[in-house]
């Protein structure tokens, strides 16, 4: 698949779904404020596309579940992580279809209803993704444990961006002490000690 396992394609597919129905939702409120309703349109149209588009991002999250290597703690908030996936879509694809059937034929009712729908929606849009970031940022969840490994390795050597030249002094003084890149290292900023 051009390169990309499951774990990335389903990393590669959530960005759009994501962003188009949060500007489905935006476009609607537009066309509340603005009574526009040019701007009712492109929601309808903008939700249509998120839709299928959040279709894709959960068929590839169900497939990277299998493909990526996790234990219990994982397992938990992947399984969270899908629910709440499962639901966000639920949510958006009936509403993309009520909107496709109802739009012309929408008393102010029951577009109102749609817009709070949308909004719980939005709500539900945002749960997903932080459970997502969770399994992700908490559990490095998609990436192999030899390159995971191999990270840890690289980050107890104490590269420090933010430190500019404190990390120059960091290994001038390394070096100097003879220390290994195994060794102790201080953060930046750490008042000199003797070891």
């Amino acid at each position: 698949m051009l390169g990309y396992d499951w774990p990335r394609l389903h990393a590669l597919l959530n960005d759009l779904p994501i962003g188009l129905l949060l500007a489905a939702v935006m476009f609607d409120l537009l066309a509340v404020i603005t009574k526009r309703p040019g701007f009712r349109q492109v929601g309808v149209w903008t939700m249509l596309v998120g839709a299928v588009g959040g279709a894709l991002a959960v068929l590839s999250g169900l497939q990277a579940e299998e493909h990526i290597s996790h234990g219990d703690a994982v397992h938990r908030v992947m399984e969270t992580h899908e629910q709440l996936g499962l639901i966000t879509l639920a949510v958006f694809g009936v509403l993309t279809l009520w909107r496709i059937v109802r739009e012309h034929r929408m008393g102010a009712r029951e577009r109102a209803l749609s817009l709070v729908l949308s909004l719980v929606g939005v709500g539900f849009l945002f749960a997903t993704g932080v459970y997502g970031g969770k399994l992700v940022f908490e559990h490095g969840a998609g990436i192999p444990t030899k390159v995971l490994q191999g990270e840890i390795q690289e980050r107890t050597k104490g590269h420090h961006h933010d430190a500019g030249e404190e990390h120059e002094e960091v290994t001038r003084d390394s070096a100097a002490s003879g220390s290994g890149s195994g060794d102790h290292v201080d953060p930046p900023g750490s008042p000199p000690h003797t070891h």
